[in-house]
């Protein structure tokens, strides 16, 4: 506990950027996502799974969670040009910002911090949907899915992020809801703490050695940044 607490007062401290996970962390987009996962298997004339499934399946990009739902695969191939389709169509439909998303960015973009987005959603949308949100005047990237050959938790994506970002991993902070998240910061000793507002409760994320867990962000935001509490 001790070693977590002085962790903890180091990152507030010392922190000089910060690579936000998307979906579940800043945005809540499952809504859209689960529609765009329907709207596909309807489409190819198979029965759509339920919300729970689909919540269980996504994390590691469209690609992994369509090889976990699709009973046939050879309808892999085709079923993602559909999906890619549709999403386009209905990305910015029904998006939220999570609570304290923007109240979080906008507090460590005033105190000098560099901040990005680092996700396996497809960066193309994923920055029309941080322009959408608001978010876009605090980031200085937004990398995504297809931006690259690579994902989370691939090393090379996240030290990509850190360049992008102009910081190392000792002075960054990686803050997302997901296990690949937390193993995206744990490959190169980046702190990394979580948010349990997406698709893994507390205690799964406690299980990945999150470097705390958090209700959400503005709790994060108070621990971890020591960022006053909004009015």
């Amino acid at each position: 506990m001790l070693d977590m607490q002085h962790r903890v007062s180091t990152c507030a401290t010392g922190a000089k950027g910060v690579l936000f996970d998307l979906d579940g962390t800043l945005v809540n987009h499952f809504g859209t996502l689960y529609r765009c996962y329907r709207d596909t298997f309807v489409h190819f004339g198979l029965t759509p799974p339920d919300h729970d499934t689909v919540r269980r399946a996504v994390g590691g990009s469209m690609v992994v969670t369509m090889t976990r739902l699709l009973p046939d695969p050879a309808l892999l191939e085709p079923a993602q040009v559909w999906w890619r389709t549709r999403f386009a169509e209905i990305n910015l439909e029904g998006a939220e910002a999570m609570p304290g998303a923007l109240w979080i960015v906008k507090e460590l973009h005033a105190r000098g911090l560099a901040l990005g987005v680092l996700t396996n959603k497809i960066g193309k949308q994923s920055r029309e949907l941080c322009h959408h949100l608001g978010f876009g005047p605090y980031l200085s990237f937004v990398l995504g899915a297809e931006d690259t050959a690579f994902r989370k938790p691939q090393r090379a994506f996240t030290e990509l992020a850190l360049v992008r970002l102009g910081t190392t991993p000792e002075t960054t902070v990686i803050v997302g809801d997901s296990p690949y998240d937390i193993e995206a910061g744990r490959q190169l000793g980046m702190f990394a703490p979580c948010v349990s507002t997406g698709t893994h409760d507390a205690v799964e994320l406690r299980g990945a050695d999150a470097d705390g867990v958090y209700p959400d962000l503005f709790t994060l935001g108070r621990v971890v940044f020591g960022l006053p509490k909004p009015a």
